[in-house]
């Protein structure tokens, strides 16, 4: 058995040639393009005029390896609801179609992020089941202009339409922006987990049912 690194295995032996994916949503409210690739080296240009929302995008794009590219306007005269709601959701469509048939992934990710005082976990399974549950305590209302419910919409939307079941628990944390950049964190990582390659399943659904 030859054992190859991820990064040189066969053409006819990896699950695609181009995990990449790009869309537009266009809705009353609000436009959001982006193009993503699973199998980058995380860089990211993120632009929603919601300049903590594009921080923490920068973090999931470099601490997941996935290049993220992202324009969003939306109607933040009103407030940032529907921008934040639709960049998770464009964002869980464009990692529905950049994943296919889910062939050879690990399928489960998680991880522990610490910043400083805070602590969190996150723990993902691209079931094609959308399931959220969340368990924080933010310590504030707001982070500058960003209303921290806002949060829970994000990930709700990206959960619906990436088809993922995601658990998130802030375990500890004073300081409310640690406290979400530690959730970004971690999720960046669980998802890294999740949609690496495993080079002892590739070609194959990872579960019983043989369909995710």
């Amino acid at each position: 058995m030859t054992n190859y690194p991820l990064t040189e295995l066969p053409e006819h032996l990896t699950n695609s040639t181009d995990r990449t994916a790009e869309l537009t949503r266009n809705t009353a409210e609000t436009e959001v393009t982006v193009r993503i690739n699973l199998d980058g080296t995380g860089v990211s240009h993120v632009h929603t005029s919601i300049g903590f929302l594009d921080h923490m995008l920068d973090q999931v794009a470099r601490h997941s390896l996935i290049d993220i590219d992202m324009d969003a306007e939306g109607d933040l005269h009103v407030d940032g609801h529907h921008t934040v709601e639709d960049v998770g959701i464009t964002l869980g469509q464009a990692f529905q179609q950049a994943l296919g048939n889910k062939k050879g992934i690990r399928r489960y990710g998680h991880a522990y992020v610490p910043l400083d005082e805070a602590l969190s976990r996150v723990v993902v399974d691209f079931s094609g089941r959308p399931g959220l549950v969340m368990n924080t305590s933010f310590t504030s209302a707001s982070v500058g202009s960003f209303d921290t419910q806002l949060v829970h919409e994000f990930f709700q939307g990206f959960v619906n339409h990436a088809q993922v079941t995601l658990h998130i628990d802030n375990l500890k944390g004073d300081n409310v922006h640690h406290q979400i950049e530690s959730i970004f964190k971690a999720f960046a990582r669980a998802l890294r987990n999740a949609i690496e390659l495993d080079p002892r399943d590739l070609g194959h659904i990872p579960s019983t049912k043989g369909l995710l």
